[in-house]
């Protein structure tokens, strides 16, 4: 795989990096409208009572609006309410003293727009992995794209779950709450437990064609 094109989303799942680890270029869609109930603006962590969805609010009505357009509501207490449920959680795991502080400083940037959040979040991730790989934007919105780009966009959504499992198999490892392993988190699960094995990881979580 060469080129993939897919959207950001908010802290993404671990499927998300299995269907991106062997592109050498990233193109981030830019120009699609926003999707409700999509990763676009929530993830998933590991607490010690259950699996916890986060959810970032937006400022207004977001049918039909560009990605770009969208507006990150910060009159609400999400901010905090993430940033404590993410200590919570991860406050013990092995890796956390090392990686949270970057993550602190991208989330309490206070990004107006999702997109550029979820940008920098996506930036932030890729150099923990420690990947080689050329981000890039899209120009424009295209339906259909040229075949020697992979059109991944809306595939890995917490609504079709039955789509990435044609890519993405389940690696259990070590999370810090629970008896039973709970698959595809947000990566910050497997990057605050795992650390530099994550990547090991994530090649092992993909389905050989």
């Amino acid at each position: 795989m060469s080129s993939i094109l897919i959207e950001a989303q908010y802290l993404p799942p671990i499927a998300y990096f299995t269907a991106i680890q062997h592109a050498t270029t990233i193109i981030i869609e830019k120009h699609e409208h926003f999707q409700k109930q999509s990763y676009r603006n929530r993830c998933y962590i590991l607490t010690s009572q259950t699996k916890e969805m986060l959810i970032l609010p937006l400022t207004s009505k977001h049918g039909n609006v560009c990605i770009t357009d969208i507006k990150v509501d910060y009159s609400q207490k999400w901010l905090n309410h993430h940033w404590r449920s993410i200590q919570s959680a991860y406050g013990r795991a092995p890796f956390f003293e090392y990686y949270a502080d970057e993550l602190e400083k991208v989330l309490f940037s206070k990004h107006t727009y999702l997109y550029d959040l979820n940008y920098q979040l996506l930036s932030m991730c890729l150099r923990w992995l420690k990947w080689n790989v050329t981000v890039e934007e899209s120009l424009a919105y295209e339906k259909t794209i040229d075949n020697s780009i992979t059109d991944l966009r809306s595939l890995i959504n917490p609504k079709k779950t039955d789509m990435e499992e044609k890519f993405y198999k389940s690696i259990a490892y070590t999370q810090v709450f629970g008896s039973t392993f709970v698959k595809n988190l947000s990566l910050i699960d497997l990057i605050f437990c795992e650390g530099p094995a994550a990547s090991r990881l994530i090649e092992a979580s993909a389905i050989a064609k």
